[in-house]
């Protein structure tokens, strides 16, 4: 069976940089920090008080009151970076066959401020059970797949991924896999997250995973930097509309690069830490090219995890030189986290939007805030720091792995007919 093959006709994305595709772009290649104290709730008490939020969002500017009020801001997030990239996409589904169009998205936690608000409500009650009844329709992830397909009347594979800070990556390999083998000929994928509220921060500094540099907020997220000192949350939302190649010229679409590769593995070491030498990191990156039919010559650009993490930013760079050999070398790295903070679910998505406008525009993003050079970190490498780099980006990877051991990779490629 010949696969098809898969195009990118459509993006759109709500970050702590940028409200949408043009201004989170603009965001990357300005090197712009989207962390801030946080403003949505009172942090005296929390060891961390910063975040990447989403600013300047009013869910009503994009949705009816009343219909606002019954979505989790996940939900509201994926919804309005889906508006952007079916408008960017050009898409009328009165015209297209809508049982082949379908909605496959990720997030790692989804509904955590509906979940808070609610069990909150109850603590403070006498014992009685008296939830709202959009509580659990609120909450679960995969409410946000469900309610874009609604909004549109998209009756193709519509289903939610998991994966911690994989899922949105995971969700875009299932719909390139439905796509190529012929079970759909339009995609909508993506991934959304919000989880700057009380129990998303305060759960991950009980972890120690969070920065805690309170002092300077906008310099906090250093991935490879010496004094890095744990990651920035971030939250928000990006949409990547995948197409079948035919479908997408006979509708006259523009195409912004070819998905032509996917990988997956897992760590199996450790619930939370990645494996020591990067072997799940080596793994997923080497059955991505598979994938693809590419080896790592082919590869101009890594978007990498790169979360800040002491631990897993030197085992993502050993899996990097490991696979690569010489030819990590040439290739330019970076990551875009040191901007927008880890969007966990949804990383994967605004990372890899970022990866297909390198191989767009030709012009790789910056790692900002390098202040200090780390042994640790072959110092021939080129992680792009603090400014961006004009180059020809024939074809881009780019890393998420999660909680759990979860990796996966996707490769996108500049588009030739």
């Amino acid at each position: 069976m010949e696969l098809k093959r898969v195009v990118v006709t459509g993006l759109g994305a709500l970050t702590p940089i940028g409200n949408n595709v043009p201004d989170f772009w603009e965001g990357l290649t300005n090197g712009v920090s989207g962390a801030a104290p946080i403003k949505g709730f009172d942090t005296e008490k929390f060891k961390t008080k910063f975040a990447c939020e989403v600013k300047n969002f009013n869910p009503e500017d994009f949705l009816e009151k009343k219909e606002a009020r019954k979505l989790d801001p996940f939900v509201q997030y994926a919804l309005v970076a889906t508006d952007e990239a079916v408008k960017d996409g050009g898409f009328d589904f009165e015209k297209l066959d809508t049982n082949r169009i379908g909605v496959i998205w990720g997030a790692g936690i989804g509904g955590l401020k509906t979940f808070l608000d609610e069990i909150s409500n109850f603590a403070k009650g006498d014992g009685t059970p008296r939830y709202n009844p959009f509580f659990i329709p609120k909450m679960i992830i995969d409410i946000a797949p469900g309610h874009i397909s609604i909004k549109y009347g998209l009756r193709g594979p519509n289903f939610a991924t998991v994966s911690a800070c994989a899922s949105s990556t995971n969700a875009m390999i299932d719909a390139f896999n439905y796509i190529r083998l012929g079970m759909a000929d339009v995609i909508i994928s993506g991934g959304s997250e919000a989880i700057i509220n009380e129990a998303g921060m305060g759960g991950f500094n009980a972890m120690h995973a969070l920065s805690t540099r309170n002092d300077d907020p906008a310099t906090a997220s250093r991935p490879f930097d010496k004094d890095r000192d744990g990651f920035v949350a971030g939250e928000g939302a990006g949409t990547i509309i995948l197409e079948e190649l035919e479908h997408a010229k006979a509708r006259g679409a523009k195409i912004y690069a070819e998905l032509v590769g996917g990988g997956m593995s897992a760590d199996a070491n450790h619930i939370t830490a990645p494996h020591p030498e990067g072997l799940g990191a080596r793994m997923v990156m080497t059955n991505a090219l598979k994938d693809a039919g590419l080896t790592t010559a082919d590869i101009d650009y890594i978007n990498v995890h790169g979360t800040s993490t002491p631990l897993g930013d030197i085992s993502e760079t050993k899996a990097i030189g490991t696979l690569f050999g010489e030819d990590a070398y040439r290739l330019n790295i970076s990551s875009t986290k040191s901007m927008t903070g880890h969007l966990l679910g949804a990383a994967g998505a605004v990372e890899a939007i970022a990866a297909i406008l390198a191989v767009k525009n030709d012009i790789v993003p910056p790692t900002i805030n390098h202040f200090t050079d780390d042994p640790a970190f072959d110092p021939k490498l080129n992680f792009t720091f603090n400014k961006a780099e004009k180059r020809t980006v024939r074809a881009a990877l780019s890393n998420t792995f999660g909680f759990g051991g979860h990796n996966a990779s996707v490769i996108f490629k500049k588009y030739e007919d």
